[in-house]
Order: C-alpha cells, then sequence, then structure tokens
C-alpha cells in the first residue's frame, strides 16, 4: 500500500518526505484555505517537492464548469491528479476528463455503489471516507474491503484510496483491507513513527555505548572516539538485541 500525505502545508510534506515514504499527496478547498497561499502556487510548489501525484480538488459544481478547471489544473503539472465530486457532474467530468487523458481522484465516496459508478466513468483513484463512515455508526475498513473485492471480481483498474484516515490504527485497518493507497494527515504520520519501547531500546543501546567509549550518555560517539556501527555492547562484553 503507497503512502500520501493529506495535507497543503509544504514544510509537512517536506518533512515527511525526508523519510522516503511518499508516494504522492492530496489536497482539497478546506486545505488550501488553511494553507493561507495561492491555489496554483501550493500544488507547484508540492509538485516539485514530492514528484509523485497530486490531487488538486476542482470547486465548480457543475460539469461543464468541472471539466473547463479540471483542464487548467491539469496544466499546471504533470503530476497533478484532477480531485472530482461525487456527484452526477463529477461523473460526466470524470469521464469527459478521463477520455482526454487527464487522472481523476474522485472523492466524497461513502458505499460501494458510488465506488462502481465512479469506476465506470473511468475514475483512477477512488476516495473511500472511512473516518466519517465509522463517524455515522458504519464500518469504514469493511467499506475499503467491500469496494476493493468488487473491483477485483469486476476487473476494475481503479486504484482504492483510502481517506478519512484519524490514527495509525485507520492505516493498519486500511492496509489489511486492500487499499492501494491510504492518504495520511501530517499528526498520524508522527503517531506511526513512534513507540516507545523504540526509544527505550535506543536510549539503552547508547547508554550502554557511551560506557564502552568512556564518555557520558550525551556524548555523540564520534566525539566519543569510536565507530558505534561496529555494534553496542554491556560492560560485562555482552551484546544487547
Amino acid at each position: 500500500m503507497e503512502f500520501f500525505i493529506d495535507t497543503a502545508i509544504t514544510d509537512e510534506i517536506r518533512e515527511i518526505n525526508q523519510w522516503g515514504v511518499l508516494a504522492g499527496v492530496t489536497t482539497n478547498p478546506s486545505l488550501i484555505v488553511a494553507s493561507g497561499r495561492d491555489f496554483r502556487e501550493v500544488v507547484q510548489e508540492i509538485a516539485a517537492l514530492v514528484g509523485g501525484a497530486i490531487s488538486a480538488e476542482v470547486t465548480a459544481l457543475d460539469a461543464e464548469g468541472m471539466i473547463t478547471e479540471g483542464r487548467d489544473v491539469a496544466q499546471w503539472s504533470e503530476h497533478v491528479v484532477v480531485k472530482l465530486p461525487l456527484t452526477p457532474a463529477g461523473l460526466q467530468a470524470c469521464k469527459t476528463l478521463t477520455n482526454e487523458g487527464i487522472r481523476t481522484n474522485v472523492t466524497l465516496c461513502f458505499s460501494v455503489p458510488q465506488a462502481l459508478l465512479a469506476a465506470r466513468a473511468g475514475a483512477t483513484y477512488i476516495s473511500p471516507f472511512a473516518g466519517r463512515v465509522d463517524d455515522i455508526g458504519w464500518d469504514g475498513t469493511e467499506l475499503i474491503r467491500q469496494i476493493k473485492e468488487a473491483y477485483v471480481l469486476g476487473g476494475i483498474d481503479t486504484k482504492v484510496l483510502a481517506a478519512s484516515i484519524r490514527h495509525p490504527t485507520h492505516v493498519v485497518q486500511a492496509a489489511l483491507a486492500g487499499a492501494d493507497v491510504a492518504t495520511i494527515p501530517y499528526k498520524v504520520f508522527t503517531q506511526m513513527i513512534k513507540h516507545p519501547l523504540t526509544q527505550a531500546g535506543l536510549d539503552g543501546f547508547m547508554k550502554d555505548w557511551a560506557k564502552r567509549a568512556g564518555a557520558s550518555p550525551e556524548t555523540p560517539a564520534s566525539e566519543a572516539g569510536t565507530n558505534p556501527a561496529s555494534g553496542g555492547v554491556t560492560e560485562q562484553g555482552g551484546r544487547k538485541q
């Protein structure tokens, strides 16, 4: 499963992209407004940072307006994927743009029938909103699983892009449900990387290394005159695992 980041804050994108895990970015009008910047400027800066699929959403509500706006947005970068709402007008725009070779992400999906319609309109991605489905007492993970199963059985190439991810467990559930992509907020990325045992283990290794090197635990290994790459040992000479 690929990871996208769901934000229009370029500092957040830059930080997570340095981890080497990003395959793309999703934005929406609310995220663009939150960034306080020009839409085109943000999208083009993101394209320069990531180089993967970048979902940029239209704001028109009629099919003709969506098509016109989608054509324009698609010219901002070769990485742009035009994001469209799952409405009759959105499906019409999706079909037209797809026929013109423009990639699309149909968003605000909350049911399997909606996902099937979007796929038949030629959507490159379908975005079921797991968190929002959970909010109304349904099962967002099960929705993702059913969409993926329906696509596989129908020989449909549309990629399932799990959206409205609220916490790391949602990411795990999306992966197990067969999602092709999960678009993840910055906050959830920072939660995913952390585990108390990871930090405790690292602290223990470095404390032991500092003892061996004859330095305090706060002294960088490079200043202690030895190379930690050879492996940390305890005072008794036993290697910790």
